[in-house]
């Protein structure tokens, strides 16, 4: 009990510290995602109809079971999350990277409102079942985590500035420590989310894809 106690301290006040920024990182990522299904909403009649037949050729070939293998899947989507968290990790590091962070956050939003505004878009309920179960399940973890990330890094680039100011009064090595051994837990969970996306994504979506089709 006093170590599960000792361990809520230590999330509490983690959260009371940076909840300002866990505030911004999550608005940003709103606003993402809205600004992704605005650009849906902008875009005329002939670039719809050119995503909607790429949709449908894509469909068609699911529906064959002409999907990518699992092996394949599963490098590419954990090769290409562990480059995004370990860029970001690099970025809390330089002091000056922040801004970047906050990019890559928007840009992650807007990729998320914009895939399922399409979908939505362009097939209506169907669209919006198929977004739902393919689209939804793996950003339902990987949404709060990489606004976690976001957090530390922007916790870990402010320590490193005030090391900076105070010209080396406050000890940073133990934060990088702490920072680091976070990132590579956060590895572990994006190793699941690849599991997740190689494995049990593509059967979801055959399934979703017949009732569809």
């Amino acid at each position: 009990m006093p170590k599960l106690s000792f361990k809520r301290n230590i999330v509490t006040h983690h959260l009371e510290t940076n909840r300002a920024t866990y505030i911004f990182t999550t608005v940003l990522l709103i606003m993402g995602v809205i600004f992704g299904a605005i650009i849906v909403n902008s875009m005329g009649f002939t670039q719809k109809n050119d995503l909607y037949a790429y949709l449908t050729l894509f469909f068609n070939e699911a529906s064959k079971g002409e999907f990518a293998s699992p092996k394949e899947v599963f490098v590419q989507s954990f090769a290409y999350y562990s480059k995004m968290l370990g860029f970001i990790w690099f970025l809390g590091l330089s002091v000056i990277g922040l801004p970047i962070i906050y990019i890559l956050l928007f840009v992650k939003g807007v990729m998320v409102g914009f895939t399922v505004g399409i979908l939505v878009d362009q097939m209506g309920v169907n669209g919006f079942l198929f977004a739902f179960t393919s689209v939804l399940p793996q950003n339902v973890v990987l949404i709060p985590v990489f606004i976690i990330v976001a957090t530390m890094a922007t916790a870990f680039t402010v320590r490193l500035w005030r090391q900076i100011v105070k010209k080396g009064r406050e000890p940073v090595i133990t934060h990088f420590v702490h920072y680091s051994f976070f990132i590579l837990c956060i590895g572990l969970i994006l190793l699941l989310v690849a599991s997740f996306e190689a494995f049990i994504s593509p059967r979801i979506m055959s399934l979703i894809i017949e009732m569809v089709i």
